[in-house]
C-alpha cells in the first residue's frame, strides 16, 4: 500500500487545508489511541488518492495551529472542504466511520 500523506505544520496548514477536501489527523507520538488510528488514516489516504488530501499535525510541535483550533483531546480527525471545518471526530475511530463521513461530503 502507498501512503499519500503530508506532515503538516503551524507554516503550511492554512495552505493545505484551505481547498478541496481535506483530511487532518492531530496526533502526538506519545499518545496510544493515536498510534492505533494512524494505520487506519493511512489506508484512507490510498483508499481516496485523487479525492481527498491526508495530512497529519503534530499537536505538540505546532501550539500555534493547536491554540487555533482548541483541540483538547487527541486524536482527533477533522474533515475540511474548501477551508471550513465540516466534521471533527475524536478518539478511536473505525475505519467505516471515518469513510461513512467522507463519502458525505464527496
Amino acid at each position: 500500500m502507498v501512503i499519500y500523506t503530508t506532515n503538516l505544520t503551524d507554516k503550511s496548514f492554512k495552505d493545505f487545508t484551505k481547498s478541496g477536501l481535506v483530511l487532518v489527523d492531530v496526533f502526538a507520538v506519545w499518545c496510544g489511541p493515536c498510534k492505533q488510528i494512524s494505520p487506519i488514516v493511512d489506508e484512507i489516504s490510498s483508499d481516496y488518492f485523487g479525492k481527498l488530501s491526508v495530512g497529519k499535525l503534530d499537536a505538540d510541535g505546532n501550539p500555534e495551529t493547536m491554540g487555533e483550533l482548541g483541540i483538547r483531546s487527541i486524536p482527533t480527525l477533522l474533515l475540511y472542504k474548501d477551508g471550513e471545518v465540516v466534521e471533527k471526530l475524536t478518539g478511536m475511530s473505525s475505519k467505516q466511520k471515518i469513510s461513512e463521513l467522507i463519502d458525505k461530503h464527496l
